[in-house]
């Protein structure tokens, strides 16, 4: 069991405190009056402090960098102020391992600056995108800082970076040290740490957290469920996992796609072809669409169960899907076929993909290779398929060339139907044009029998 003690961290002022007390007992030894009997308290004074704490040099850091150290500097964010790129810079020159000098540049940093949670949090931030060593380090030391304001976040942040690295009695310190402080544990940090210890292995430690989860009354979620079916995965307690799944589906909580794949491809690789069905059916039923990696998960478990007409039954049912099966899954069921010698049934599965208009990549042309090479029929293969190019080039030729008569139809077709409809235009203006010029006579002729009755 984890001990409740509470781990002594490192402090990053302790050598600046122990340097302070050295100087001023110094100080003391050299008042006037007191030099004669004294004086070798004061020489003793001084060669203690030499001895445990060396003057602190903030200048000397620069020299000798590697051309890694110089391109991390160079990929500073040009927004980071000065004082956070200061310390940066200097933690970059550091060691992996020196963490004494790493707690002198702190304090004094933290001394010299006076620096905010913000730029702390600017600091962690730049030591994660360059990926540095001493990461883990500086937050640990940055913790212990009043002026880092540290809440439960930061300790879930540290122990999942221990978590990582598989430091897990440093992670059991930092969970500690939080309690220590009064932090309320919440189901985050409990989740980090059953991931932690589902990682790591240890499937005993992962189900008391979870356990321990529901007992203090907090939310069980998605990510905790996920989490302890994770563990269950990878401790191959297969039944376990799905019988978890079925208490989520009854709580109407649906289980993470990863989590889905993950069970699967256990599956898919034993070769537990029922299993495999099973889980990718309970996908559908969560409303997941399955991708191609999937189905090519499922089509390795039947392969690998010597099932090939079920695993050319998942291809046509991705083809209706609108989904085309990738190269990985016509090779696993060409390498299927291999496997039981059945050339027939290859060649049969191959026409059946090119009249549904499904184009074979490299890595299944390249196992069709090894295959012919093994039989000795390479040459009279590559004839056939010298033939069916030239087949195919013929074909396409003949087919541009009736687009071409078809296009030429078409448009001396649409050409026709507007010179025809040009032609009708013009005829109509001109009868229009000859019944305005009869209109207009007539209505002159009456114009003037009306003038010569008025006359009258």
């Amino acid at each position: 069991m984890i001990s409740l003690a509470v781990p002594a961290l490192y402090s990053p002022s302790s050598h600046i405190c122990a340097a302070a007390r050295a100087r001023a007992s110094y100080k003391c030894a050299c008042v006037p009056g007191r030099q004669g009997a004294e004086q070798p308290r004061a020489v003793e004074a001084e060669q203690t402090a030499a001895q445990e704490s060396p003057r602190f040099r903030w200048d000397v850091f620069g020299s000798d960098l590697s051309d890694p150290q110089k391109k991390d500097i160079r990929g500073l964010s040009p927004k980071l102020p000065n004082r956070c790129k200061a310390l940066v810079t200097r933690i970059v020159r550091l060691p992996p391992q020196d963490e004494e000098t790493l707690g002198l540049l702190l304090a004094f940093w933290v001394k010299a600056m006076n620096p905010k949670r913000a730029d702390w949090l600017l600091v962690l931030k730049e030591l994660t995108a360059m990926e540095s060593p001493l990461l883990a380090e500086v937050l640990e030391l940055a913790l212990l800082e009043d002026s880092f304001e540290a809440n439960v976040r930061d300790y879930t942040k540290l122990i999942d970076i221990y978590g990582k690295q598989k430091l897990l009695q440093k992670a059991e310190n930092a969970f500690h040290a939080m309690k220590a402080r009064g932090l309320p544990c919440d189901q985050v940090m409990l989740t980090a740490l059953m991931d932690m210890y589902s990682k790591a292995g240890d499937i005993t430690r992962a189900k008391e957290i979870f356990r321990e989860i529901g007992l203090l009354g907090l939310p069980m979620d998605k990510r905790v469920y996920g989490s302890m079916i994770m563990a269950y995965i990878r401790a191959d307690m297969l039944d376990e996992a799905e019988d978890l799944i079925s208490k989520m589906a009854d709580q109407q909580i649906v289980a993470g796609k990863e989590v889905y794949k993950a069970l699967l491809r256990t599956y898919s690789y034993k070769g537990d072809s029922d299993g495999a069905q099973r889980v990718f059916d309970a996908i559908q039923f969560a409303g997941i669409v399955p991708d191609t990696k999937m189905c090519a998960l499922l089509v390795n478990a039947y392969c690998l169960a010597n099932q090939i007409n079920e695993a050319i039954i998942v291809t046509r049912n991705m083809r209706s899907a609108g989904i085309t099966p990738c190269d990985r899954c016509i090779a696993l069921i060409l390498g299927a076929y291999d496997k039981v010698n059945r050339l027939e049934g290859a060649l049969a599965f191959l026409t059946e993909l090119e009249e549904n208009g499904v184009v074979i990549g490299q890595e299944p042309s390249q196992l069709l290779a090894g295959w012919f090479t093994r039989l000795g029929v390479v040459q009279e293969v590559e004839r056939v398929l010298k033939d069916l190019s030239v087949d195919r080039k013929n074909k396409t030729k003949q087919d541009t060339k009736n687009d071409t008569k078809r296009d030429w139809k078409n448009n001396k077709t649409k050409q026709d139907t507007k010179n025809d409809t040009k032609r009708d235009w013009k005829n109509k203006t001109r009868q229009d044009r000859k019944n305005d010029t009869r209109r207009d006579r007539k209505n002159k002729t009456r114009r003037s029998f009306a003038v010569s009755l008025e006359r009258k």
